[in-house]
């Protein structure tokens, strides 16, 4: 497996993040409540962010993630992960946080003081891998309408 940086709207990560929207909306709690949001792409582009897309040895696509900067804290700058997303058929393997810890290093290495993500709690599995990867409850810090849940973690030097 490898995790390669693209851009994403390259053809193989938008498609990523069709399914991804397709099936947030489809087992969205409220039905018809779901709204996509994509990030503006340059977002994602060095040295604003990464956008990451897993390949398992054949190159075919497994899952991605962006991380991106957003507005710093009195605690310092702050990076946020967006997308996080495992095609079904490889769920179960520890590909999502194998991608979320590529994203926390590529974090680091940019210097951010703080990583945060926002969730949905209908997203269980999501929000077990953040809270073991370290992740805790913080208020909202953006006004994404399909978030129920906010986390932040600090990231040392």
């Amino acid at each position: 497996m490898r995790l390669v940086p693209v851009s994403p709207t390259d053809p193989v990560p938008a498609g990523l993040l069709a399914d991804y929207f397709a099936e947030r909306a489809a087992g969205f709690p409220t039905p018809g409540g779901y709204r996509p949001a994509t990030a503006d792409p340059a977002a994602f582009a060095p040295p604003q962010g990464v956008f990451l897309l897993l390949q398992d040895d054949d190159g075919a696509p497994l899952g991605c993630g962006g991380l991106r900067t957003i507005a710093p804290t009195p605690a310092g700058s702050r990076m946020e992960v967006k997308h996080l997303y495992v095609v079904p058929a490889a769920r179960g393997r520890g590909l999502g946080r194998l991608i979320l810890e590529a994203l926390e290093a590529a974090a680091r290495d940019a210097g951010a003081r703080t990583l945060v993500l926002d969730t949905n709690r209908s997203l269980e599995a999501a929000g077990g891998l953040y809270r073991s990867a370290g992740f805790v409850t913080v208020p909202p810090f953006n006004d994404n309408p399909n978030a129920t849940d906010w986390y932040g973690k600090p990231l040392d030097g």
